[in-house]
């Protein structure tokens, strides 16, 4: 089978809701990243063929084809289509997965998969709020009433319900998200994220401007104690704010080539696509399926979880990669090495690409081979990624 490389990865660092990105129209942050994949790259603007990108909340700024729109703030020539994808969290991991299909498939040889989100200017729930308020009724239909009577599927009860089922109590859940915090302080100061990270010009309050480049969510001054003091999601439960991945806005992107792509842009390629899985479980519960979609993607590549030197798994609460741990007995030390979503934020449909694009470039300061991202999505979904470092 053909195969398909990814050349360029790059992210903007994340910015908090309300915070130093909130005055980035989200097609221009996402044409940002566009910009740095092409500058990345060394590649003819034109030669790229389609840029496929996840957003999860299509509507308002992000609503009418929020890929078309990004192509068209970018340096790309208004020749380059651009569609995008809605698979929950795990939209731009799933637009890496179309991204490289297609040029594996032979219809293609260079796609961009990107993924944008900005959850100030677009938050989360915005549309089936709107549609619920002005009498349009819930995402939710009568059949899957039937099939689901009285349960409204939420991220925060299958939160939860993970906690319980997988036995972590509530200072276990605080001392992961201390930790999270702990690992994105060090690789910054140690400048893992350097050669990852987009720089953005804001405007600050005052009128001036300056670069953004660090990620506003990680707490430099975190103590456990102060984690240990945050105040519970729900009465009884065991998950707060501060083991829960931060409203982030941001975006990210790869681009994908396949062999006759690599002749043409001559560069040398960062990573194969090793293997690609996604499956889908329980939509109750929601959180878990990563569990068994790194099960289900493992036994196709034909390798064990030893086999893979490094994991990103999305820290949407810390129940998920805690129980993640457990059932695949993957190595500690092994997993989200910079730390996640808890201390550097979540942009939704942004995250997928994001957490490639920060394993691609661990793999290669570490010198390591192969990597496996997942995530939870909503509806009970995940995506697993396996990649070579080259």
């Amino acid at each position: 089978m053909a195969e398909a490389f990814i050349v360029a990865a790059a992210r903007t660092a994340g910015g908090k809701r309300k915070g130093r990105v909130s005055g980035w129209h989200p097609a221009d942050l996402g044409g940002a990243v566009l910009d740095a994949l092409i500058d990345r790259s060394g590649a003819d603007p034109k030669l790229v063929e389609d840029v496929i990108m996840g957003c999860v909340g299509q509507a308002g700024e992000q609503s009418s084809n929020i890929a078309r729109g990004a192509v068209l703030s970018s340096k790309l020539p208004e020749s380059v289509p651009g569609t995008s994808v809605d698979r929950q969290c795990g939209s731009s991991q799933q637009a890496l997965h179309f991204a490289a299909a297609t040029v594996m498939s032979g219809q293609m040889d260079i796609v961009i998969a990107a993924g944008v989100e900005s959850m100030t200017r677009v938050p989360m729930g915005l549309s089936s709020d709107f549609l619920s308020k002005a009498g349009h009724g819930s995402y939710k239909s009568p059949r899957q009433e039937e099939r689901y009577p009285g349960i409204m599927f939420s991220q925060f009860m299958g939160a939860e319900m993970m906690a319980k089922k997988y036995g972590y109590t509530r200072d276990q859940l605080d001392e992961y998200g201390y930790l999270s915090q702990q690992k994105a302080i060090a690789a910054t100061k140690e400048g893992a994220f350097d050669k990852e990270i987009v720089p953005i010009q804001i405007t600050l309050p005052d009128g001036t401007t300056e670069w953004h480049k660090v990620d506003e969510g990680i707490r430099f001054d975190v103590t456990l104690e102060g984690i240990k003091a945050v105040k519970l999601l729900q009465e009884g439960g065991a998950v707060t704010a501060a083991t829960a991945s931060q409203i982030c806005d941001g975006a990210s992107g790869v681009m994908v080539v396949s062999e006759a792509g690599l002749k043409q842009l001559g560069v040398k390629p960062l990573a194969r696509i090793h293997s690609m899985t996604v499956s889908a479980g329980d939509p109750v519960i929601m959180l878990e399926e990563p569990l068994f979609c790194t099960d289900k993607g493992l036994k196709r590549a034909g390798m064990k979880i030893d086999d893979i030197d490094l994991f990103e798994v999305n820290e949407a609460f810390a129940p998920v990669p805690l129980a993640w741990l457990k059932h695949t007995g993957a190595d500690p030390k092994r997993l989200n090495v910079n730390g996640g979503a808890i201390a550097l934020g979540h942009p939704l449909g942004g995250s997928g690409t994001k957490l490639m694009t920060t394993l691609i470039h661990a793999l290669h300061a570490r010198g390591k081979r192969y990597g496996l991202q997942t995530m939870c999505e909503g509806g009970g979904l995940a995506n697993v990624t396996i990649v070579e470092r080259l």
